[in-house]
């Protein structure tokens, strides 16, 4: 391999400039001849039995080609793994907001207007939005069949709003408790939190035989036919996904829902079908971050020491549980975070509720749960008289530990972390009256997965690579760029990359958990490892000599003992065409590395009004090799802010079960004027894997953000908010019912 002066050297985005100057062409730019209008008529009610519905009027409008409703699609249901929902309401609606009826029209309003006229007539039910509530037996049940749905994580007795609950044990945690100097326990709750991207969900299906030819923003396309497969009946392999680019995902676009329900319009039909929501369905029916309520009780000596902690999650999964790839966040096992305690229990429950379907969200699981955990870490360093850092250090995990819930630790830094993080935010340093910091830790192991990608050297000596990859945004196209142009010694510019339906690729698990570099990174390298290794061959025939005395260099092979020298361009018309490579990984296991961070937030409080300004966020990484600086940071700045807007301002606001922050006026997002003074701390070591060491980033500092911002506000009043978002009312009315 040549000297690193592609890999580790801050690249600007291949795709970049199409995206800033309006080139790029996203699924909402796509024109498909003959094309039809999706619109949908959604429920009004939280709860209800559909007694009547008649679409007669809808079908009088000029232009209209089809109207559906859950009668033509009776036993029709859609889910990652558990398939509990409808394509339409199949004669009871579980959310406002919930797809009752759809319209395929030649022009948007005239199926909007169709839509519309759709009559129905329901009989409301006692509706069930609290999810406490909705946990205990005596709730009215929202889904009386689940016991029966397919994809269930365990078998159900009898059915129950709570339909997923899982349990991670270590230890005696009882006997520990009766053991312990002190018990604390504390209760926190996070809301629904949406996505944000600027993009909203969008397709066009056209039905095609027995298959279809699908456009989308969804960042996986095969998941995609696999869903649609299941649900419609259709052979997997005889649908085409197209790839294309994503205006952000960040966990949300994963989906094949509304896909489904435009293959059936389009299959009644015989025309290509688009559907394009607008940012109001996105809000009220999108799958946003699971609002969450935690226990955590905790046991500790004198000293710190951690010797039991019980946490018990609960998740409010909405109306239905088909948005999560999994079934169950996959992050929320690890909210014990990265101390070594000996006697640990972690329940995790999933209720159904009358509100929006929630799914999967960046870093799915681990932003609620740790919010409680190093909220209450230090609660716990308050009333033992601690510092806050120190409680940590001293219950810290390392090498070949085991995490709370019995995991093997290979890879940890923490202690490193946390000093960083300590140093370069000054944490002890004398504070001013009403100001306060507040640190808090997280970790994340990347996901696995498996892809496959071509790859071809051509006539003029440029390689070209190929995937079924979907960029979401990180640069992932460029990543694996910068692989093949380090391998093959080509400036990054030679190194172009072509975007692949499913027709041409074996298999491609997609974008999830932060698995992009991981997976597709050794994808690459794979491929530029088995061209390298045609062209030395080609080469070594044509010179006469053995391969082990070539090298690759600058663009070419070259004997350096000779001195003669062989172009790519060269070689590729001695072998008499393009010299063409697959490359294959397939690893499906986490980690075993952990990525590490630490954050400190510094904060201002106005102790009159409770309004605070984060004026510092500094955050901390133990991370791998970084292969492309600029992008590895543009990670990291994105998710903080992500993670400020989990602390200060976001949720989703229900009434009822009715979204009441329906647009992008009520719905805060943090703005520019809401950023902070950011720092970043990185230390390397090339110990991931991903290519040459490398580990994931575009998930960590998001998880922390919201405990750090809630731990510096108690250190600058010394008022504990346990609820997000941390507002200025929230702090106001603290403070006040402190003073009274």
């Amino acid at each position: 391999m040549a000297a690193n002066r592609i890999v580790g050297v801050p690249a600007t985005r291949g795709e970049g400039e199409d995206k800033v100057s309006g080139r790029a062409r996203y699924t909402a730019d796509m024109q498909v001849p003959d094309m039809l209008w999706c619109k949908v008529l959604r429920s009004p009610i939280a709860h209800g039995r559909i007694r009547r519905i008649d679409p007669g009027k809808a079908l009088t409008v000029p232009g209209v080609r089809a109207v559906l409703t859950g009668a033509d699609l009776t036993g029709a249901r859609i889910g990652k793994k558990i398939i509990d929902m409808p394509l339409l309401a199949d004669g009871v609606v579980r959310y406002i907001g919930e797809k009752v009826a759809t319209v395929a029209a030649d022009s948007e309003a005239a199926a909007e207007a169709a839509a519309a006229l759709i009559e129905v007539e329901y009989e409301e039910l006692e509706a069930v939005v609290d999810p406490v509530e909705a946990a205990k037996a005596s709730a009215p049940l929202i889904h009386p069949e689940v016991a029966t749905y397919a994809g269930l994580l365990h078998p159900m007795d009898e059915p129950s709003n709570v339909f997923v609950a899982l349990e991670w044990r270590k230890g005696d945690v009882d006997a520990a408790f009766r053991e312990a100097d002190l018990v604390l326990e504390n209760t926190f709750t996070t809301p629904l939190v949406h996505h944000g991207y600027i993009e909203p969900h969008c397709c066009i299906v056209e039905a095609k035989g027995e298959g279809a030819e699908i456009w989308a923003s969804t960042k996986s396309l095969f998941a995609l036919r696999d869903h649609m497969a299941g649900a419609l009946g259709i052979p997997a392999e005889k649908i085409v996904a197209h790839p294309g680019y994503i205006g952000g995902d960040f966990g949300g676009k994963g989906d094949a829902n509304d896909i489904a329900l435009c293959y059936v319009l389009s299959r009644s039909t015989g025309r290509p079908v688009q559907y394009l929501m607008d940012y109001t369905e996105e809000l009220i029916s999108g799958n946003p971050r699971h609002a969450s309520v935690t226990t955590v009780r905790t046991g500790v000596k004198r000293n710190g020491l951690i010797v039991a902690q019980h946490m018990s999650l609960l998740f409010d999964s909405g109306a239905y549980g088909s948005y999560r790839p999994q079934g169950y966040l996959v992050g929320a096992h690890s909210s014990g975070g990265p101390y070594k305690i000996a006697h640990f229990l972690l329940e995790e429950r999933y209720v159904y509720t009358n509100k929006v379907p929630c799914g999967y969200m960046r870093a799915p699981g681990h932003p609620q749960g740790f919010f409680a955990n190093e909220s209450q870490l230090d609660l716990v360093a308050r009333r033992l008289g601690m510092d806050p850092a120190e409680l940590r250090r001293i219950n810290f995990v390392h090498d070949g530990d085991l995490d709370p819930t019995g995991i093997p630790v290979g890879h940890i830094q923490p202690d490193e972390t946390l000093d960083s993080a300590i140093r370069a935010s000054d944490f002890h340093a004398p504070r001013e009256a009403n100001v306060g910091r507040g640190i808090a830790l997280g970790h994340w192991m990347s996901k696995g997965g498996e892809s496959y990608v071509d790859l071809r050297v051509e006539a003029d000596g440029a390689a070209t690579l190929g995937a079924s990859l979907v960029d979401v945004g990180p640069g992932a196209y460029t990543m694996m760029q910068q692989v093949v142009a380090q391998e093959l010694d080509l400036p990054l510019e030679q190194v172009r990359f072509e975007s692949m339906d499913t027709n041409r690729v074996t298999k491609d698990t997609g974008v999830r958990g932060s698995s992009s570099t991981r997976v597709h990174g050794n994808t690459a390298f794979d491929a530029a490892d088995k061209a390298r290794a045609a062209l030395l061959g080609i080469a070594a025939e044509r010179m006469g000599v053995p391969a082990e005395e070539l090298e690759v260099v600058n663009g070419g092979i070259t004997h350096l003992r000779s001195e003669r020298r062989m172009t790519f361009a060269e070689l590729v018309a001695a072998a008499g065409g393009p010299v063409a490579v697959t490359g294959h990984y397939a690893n499906m296991a986490d980690g075993p590395e952990t990525s590490m961070v630490a954050q400190v937030a510094e904060v201002e409080v106005d102790p009159e009004t409770g309004r605070f300004d984060v004026r510092r966020l500094t955050t901390a990484h133990a991370t791998g090799t970084v292969l492309n600086p600029l992008g590895h940071q543009g990670q990291i700045d994105g998710a903080v802010v992500m993670g400020l807007g989990f602390a200060s301002c976001e949720a989703i606001v229900t009434d009822g079960g009715r979204v009441v922050t329906a647009n992008l006026g009520d719905y805060k997002l943090p703005n520019i004027k809401d950023i902070p003074s950011l720092r970043t701390e990185v230390a390397e070591a090339a110990v991931g894997s991903g290519p040459y060491g490398s580990m994931s980033i575009g998930e960590t500092a998001v998880i922390p953000t919201a405990a750090a911002v809630a731990n510096a506000v108690e250190d600058a009043v010394g008022v504990r908010i346990t609820s997000l978002p941390v507002t200025a009312e929230k702090v106001y009315a603290a403070l006040q019912a402190r003073r009274g």
